[in-house]
């Protein structure tokens, strides 16, 4: 592939997310962040009426029809394009025939949101090369319709705003509720953060997601006979205590975790804010034993390598990121000693599960970026 043939680069970044597990679908604010680790399209007008899609990852080559969008669910590969196509042309925007190149650095199946990086990074390259003009905001909201009616995921928002309006170096403080987002400067001081891969295949389409997301409205729904709320993460930590008695288990564990999330992210805020990155590694800790005992989206292998981490002592604090059941764990740990503890954890894990843990370079980088060849 020579870029210089096509006419438009379209990246958009993996994420990462620092605290605030499962908490976007209840209206909650999260944290995370956007990586430099992308999907970037390459693309160029063809004059017909098809998209034409190659990877640098697959041999595959995919043809659809931009006038039959509906009919390409069934595709393993190109289905996530499609989608994307069809909510561009669903909000009356227009669609032109163009080739595209789509190279992806995100690891699939690790947790880190690929599939919004992809869905991202398409909806923008197909509006750009169309000559459509749609704020990243937009883009993202069309994302997460694309994941929710192709995908079959009933995602929050958190991974394709992230994804589309990540900050360099930022943290992104976002009210999945209002869609307000504020950007803070992500400083760990003399620590740095170390993302592992448990490098065991998940799919959040056939995990429990979906389940959770079900389990967590049936919650909702009991609390509002009783409280004047719109959403979950409208809940007091004191009007839990009162009515949690409603709720049967594991309704209850969920919305204990929910609620108990929305306290850790706020706390989690001001550490970061005044650099007190001993407590946010501790509040890592409290929220991973929540995934795990009430939330339940861990599993043996996240527990295993999260396990592995706490255990190394210049590792202040660690837990699974993502929507759960394999993935990637996140880890702060004193800058000085992290090759020293990834070789650490890589064997311990190896030990425990029999799979080889993979770790990743990444930094915090931009969202959506968008440049003319």
């Amino acid at each position: 592939m020579n870029k210089n043939d096509y006419t438009y680069e379209v990246s958009a970044a993996g994420r990462v997310n620092i605290i605030g597990e499962h908490i976007d679908y209840c209206g909650g604010k999260v944290l995370p962040a956007a990586l430099s680790l992308k999907n970037t399209v390459y693309i160029r007008p063809n004059g017909t009426d098809k998209i034409n899609i190659e990877w640098s990852t697959l041999p595959n080559k995919v043809s659809i029809d931009i006038n039959n969008l509906e009919n390409y669910r069934h595709l393993k590969y190109g289905n996530y394009q499609a989608g994307c196509a069809l909510e561009l042309q669903k909000a009356g925007h227009k669609l032109v025939g163009c080739d595209m190149y789509q190279d992806c650095t995100v690891p699939f199946g690790s947790g880190l949101s690929s599939s919004a990086a992809i869905e991202v990074s398409t909806i923008a390259a197909l509006a750009t090369v169309a000559g459509e003009k749609i704020d990243p905001v937009s883009i993202a909201l069309m994302a997460q319709q694309a994941e929710h009616n192709y995908a079959g995921v009933n995602c929050g928002i958190m991974d394709q705003y992230a994804s589309a309006c990540g900050k360099k170096d930022m943290a992104m403080l976002l009210d999945c509720k209002t869609l307000e987002c504020e950007y803070i400067p992500f400083d760990l001081g003399d620590y740095s953060l170390v993302i592992a891969d448990c490098n065991k295949p998940h799919s959040l389409t056939v995990s429990k997601y979906n389940e959770r997301r079900n389990e967590t409205e049936r919650a909702l729904a009991i609390l509002q006979k009783r409280l004047d709320i719109n959403c979950l993460a409208d809940v007091t930590l004191a009007q839990f205590s009162k009515y949690e008695y409603m709720l049967p288990q594991p309704l209850r564990k969920r919305a204990a975790h929910v609620i108990n999330e929305c306290q850790r992210v706020n706390v989690a805020e001001q550490a970061l804010r005044v650099g007190n990155i001993e407590l946010l590694g501790r509040l890592l800790n409290l929220s991973h034993a929540s995934l795990k005992n009430l939330y339940e989206t861990t599993g043996k292998e996240a527990d295993a390598l999260v396990e592995a981490a706490q255990s190394h002592p210049a590792c202040i604090g660690s837990r699974l990121t993502g929507g759960g059941f394999g993935g990637s764990t996140i880890s702060i740990v004193r800058r000085e000693y992290v090759d020293e503890f990834c070789e650490y954890v890589f064997k311990r894990y190896e030990e425990a599960t029999g799979y080889a843990a993979k770790f990743y370079n990444a930094q915090i980088a931009d969202g959506l970026t968008i440049k003319k060849i």
